[in-house]
């Protein structure tokens, strides 16, 4: 372990041992990371004996939450944070000199730190990291996060790097990776493991290249509808009017200035709510995008499915699908995940849909546990890449 360089946030780690037992947790922990292209959410889980069986919820000490870190939708700022920790409010400059990569680190450093102070911990009682983010796709990413996790915490510490989905899925099986989860929110991605190892992805690709079930892809689409209906290329809809006053707009011609000012994947996903109302309301075209979404999100399910068979081979078997993200969560009588469910079970009867009952954080923390309590039964306790 070196000094990073964004050592300050660790020195409440000091101030922690100066004050003794009495104020510095000693018992062995685990940190449990969700981030995605909205935000970053780490836990601290108490590390429970391998003879024992965990907890159903599971104990948590502490929670905290920071910005993006997923390095292909971060860029260059510079910005303070404030946090509170244990000792109360602190705040700690950002140095992000250089676009993605810097950003999204500073990020998971700076929330992991803050999960320990708010726990009265420190990285020496850490025993195990799993690290669950977005745009974590490619052997090359895993490698540098992987440095990069060597360099902030003692020899140790065993580290585990994985998509953003892996930690959903976990947080609906109790750490366990069997079946498929379904992530639905700013993006979307399927993902599922078979008992063997076995796992396969379908989505997941970002805006460009396809994610059109997602909140993005859902709110991208109300904008081009607004921008035909007014331009006379397509019909009308009430998805313009609705998109106006919900931005406080006086003219279709200004959604062009607001789209490009700041084309970030939450802002834009954050119009979802509109297209759904406008659809509640009869409105065809928006109707049609919400369709369009649930076949989206259905087909990815239904590949990882095909592609992994957990439904057996005679397509009946019953297989857990772990259903995570604001886009499916049941807020209105227009119900996207119930029509995505809908829509996988006339292929899949066996489907088993699951609402986590805990964060995905919490997921990312559940799996450490048992990929330590999986080596630990085989003698060969080590660290973990993207290969559970």
């Amino acid at each position: 372990m070196k000094r990073y360089r964004n050592g300050e946030i660790w020195d409440f780690e000091q101030e922690l041992q100066l004050l003794g037992d009495g104020f510095c947790d000693q018992r062995e922990v685990i940190l449990g990371l969700d981030g995605d292209t909205t935000c970053t959410v780490c836990v601290c889980m108490p590390f429970i004996p391998f003879a024992h069986s965990l907890p159903d919820p599971p104990p948590i000490l502490s929670r905290a939450v920071a910005g993006c870190s997923n390095h292909n939708s971060v860029g260059d700022k510079l910005e303070v944070l404030h946090f509170c920790g244990f000792f109360g409010p602190f705040h700690c400059k950002i140095i992000n000199n250089s676009v993605g990569e810097s950003a999204a680190r500073d990020a998971l450093e700076l929330v992991m730190a803050n999960a320990l102070s708010k726990a009265g911990s420190t990285r020496f009682c850490v025993q195990a990291v799993c690290l669950a983010v977005s745009g974590v796709n490619h052997p090359t990413d895993v490698e540098r996060i992987m440095n990069w996790l060597r360099d902030i915490f003692p020899s140790h510490v065993h580290f585990f790097v994985q998509n953003d989905a892996v930690a959903a899925l976990a947080s609906g099986t109790m750490g366990k990776l069997h079946g498929c989860v379904l992530i639905a929110g700013t993006g979307t991605i399927a993902y599922g493991f078979t008992e063997d190892g076995r796992d396969a992805r379908a989505a997941g690709a970002g805006p460009v290249l396809g994610d059109w079930g997602s909140g993005y892809g859902i709110a991208a689409q109300a904008l081009t509808a607004a921008i035909r209906a007014y331009d006379g290329r397509g019909p009308y809809t009430a998805l313009t009017s609705s998109i106006l006053r919900k931005l406080d707009l006086s003219s279709p011609d200004e959604l062009i200035g607001w789209t490009y000012s700041d084309p970030s994947w939450a802002r834009i996903a954050a119009l979802v709510p509109v297209v759904v109302t406008c659809a509640e309301g009869g409105d065809e075209v928006a109707n049609k995008i919400l369709r369009d979404a649930v076949e989206e999100l259905a087909s990815s399910v239904k590949a990882v499915v095909r592609r992994l068979q957990l439904c057996g081979e005679d397509g009946n078997d019953p297989f857990p699908l772990v259903m995570v993200g604001a886009v499916l969560e049941a807020k209105k009588k227009w119900d996207i995940g119930r029509e995505v469910i809908n829509c996988i079970c006339k292929d899949f009867p066996g489907v088993h849909p699951i609402c986590p009952k805990v964060e995905p954080a919490i997921g990312a923390a559940l799996l450490a546990w048992n990929l330590l309590a999986r080596y630990n039964r085989q003698g060969n306790l080590r660290s973990e890449t993207n290969s559970p």
